[in-house]
């Protein structure tokens, strides 16, 4: 139990890991860190800390847009007041979207965007009288940590302890290549049977994060989509993660030729600069909350709602993707993961090698698939240890860097894990001849 701090970390098992490493700078796609002799470290961030960087860290123009508007206003409650960064976030962010999208409701994180779009959907049948309460999913779905968002997320590990107290959710079979028809079939069955106590489908359009990056055909996401509005039911699209070019288009509901009814937003929201969520509702929904009874209200908010420093860090991201080639990055990393998945998928300790945009993934072979696996940690001290940031999900390794990352770094990535591989086989393979000598 001895620790050198009394810092609890997230998704952290403190009896295994070792003391979190200090970072004391960051810039472009790198961390640094400063060892015990004063020396500089420098770390290759594979995963966006956590997939929220999208332009790279302390980009000059948004810690210049944050400096600016801490001189002026850093927060103000968001009740009955507005400020200059908000009203102007929020017309640049309806300029990107599905035009069927009018109206913005700010939060924190990507979390408390999708609780807010759960009681969105609910309010608004209860408001318009025509009440329906049954959410569904899609199976291995991850939507945050709170409660609503853990019960409309896949039943694992994550949730175990608390699955006695979260709501039922019907969750759909996850459209593995091959097993589309199920789903959407699935789906029409539930609706045609009991459509009418369906709210909202929830889902990540085409790529599911925490599930192990696990992707599916914009095919699929419009056939789920096109069933929603034959039977009047809301597509909460969540594009925490997919939202802001992760997937190739800025928004992932664009290759499928989709509008959800509500988006929610984050992570690359601020360009990874500030904690911040967003979800957008059409003006039907919105309506529906539109009253002269003031028991009709959006009863919904957290403290730090609309932020000055958020919403400038979120304006000055959004400029950049106007100012610099950003969707030309994001192609010039996607061809480098084509290239390098050409080389994974021959290897036979690989399965799944898969691209989108700029996510790469791979599951490693291992008798224990999903978070729990042992490969991860092994992975993870691997590749640090080389001075590069991946955070495996279990078996499933992915890289998922700023979009400046430099062609260089990249390939030092693939090259370390490519190292890492060999060595897992060879260890492997000394445990498997160990077994056979002592059987002899």
């Amino acid at each position: 139990m001895k620790r050198a701090s009394p810092i609890w970390h997230p998704m952290t098992q403190h009896a295994l890991s070792p003391e979190a490493i200090p970072i004391v700078r960051a810039e472009g796609a790198c961390l640094y860190a400063r060892d015990a002799r004063g020396q500089e470290r420098r770390i290759i961030d594979g995963i966006s800390s956590w997939w929220v960087n999208t332009h790279g860290h302390c980009h000059p123009s948004i810690v210049e847009a944050v400096q600016a508007q801490a001189e002026k206003l850093e927060q103000v409650i968001f009740a009955g007041f507005t400020h200059d960064p908000a009203e102007k976030l929020t017309r640049k962010l309806l300029k990107i979207v599905d035009p069927s999208l009018k109206y913005v409701f700010y939060s924190d994180s990507g979390s408390t965007a999708i609780e807010a779009a759960l009681k969105m959907a609910i309010g608004y049948f209860e408001h318009t009288g025509k009440p329906r309460r049954r959410i569904v999913a899609l199976e291995g779905g991850y939507h945050g940590d709170t409660f609503g968002a853990m019960s409309a997320g896949s039943r694992g590990v994550f949730n175990a302890l608390y699955e006695p107290f979260l709501f039922d959710v019907k969750h759909l079979p996850f459209p593995t290549q091959g097993s589309e028809q199920q789903t959407i079939q699935t789906f029409e069955r539930w609706l045609v049977k009991r459509g009418s106590e369906i709210a909202a489908l929830i889902l990540e359009p085409l790529v599911q994060g925490a599930a192990g990056m696990r992707m599916y055909s914009p095919e699929t996401l419009k056939a789920l989509a096109d069933l929603c509005k034959a039977h009047g039911v809301l597509l909460i699209a969540d594009e925490v993660m997919t939202g802001f070019g992760r997937t190739g288009t800025m928004f992932a509901c664009e290759q499928a030729g989709i509008a959800p009814d509500l988006l929610c937003l984050s992570k690359g929201l601020t360009g990874g600069f500030l904690p911040m969520g967003a979800t957008l509702a059409t003006e039907e929904i919105y309506k529906a909350f539109y009253h002269q009874d003031r028991s009709k209200t959006f009863f919904h908010s957290t403290s730090f709602t609309g932020n000055a420093l958020a919403c400038a860090a979120a304006l000055a991201s959004l400029e950049i993707w106007e100012s610099e080639p950003v969707t030309e990055r994001i192609e010039r990393v996607e061809a480098q993961h084509k290239k390098a998945a050409g080389w994974f998928m021959a290897r036979p300790d690989v399965a799944g090698v898969r691209v989108k945009g700029s996510i790469f993934a791979l599951d490693v072979r291992d008798d224990v698939n999903g978070y729990l696996s042992a490969l991860g940690p092994q992975i993870y001290d691997f590749m640090l240890d080389r001075d590069v940031l991946l955070r495996p999900i279990g078996n499933c390794v992915y890289v998922l860097p700023p979009y400046c990352i430099e062609e260089q770094d990249l390939e030092y990535i693939y090259a370390m894990l490519w190292a890492c591989l060999d060595s897992l086989s060879e260890q492997c393979s000394r445990a498997a001849a160990a077994g056979q000598r002592k059987v002899a």
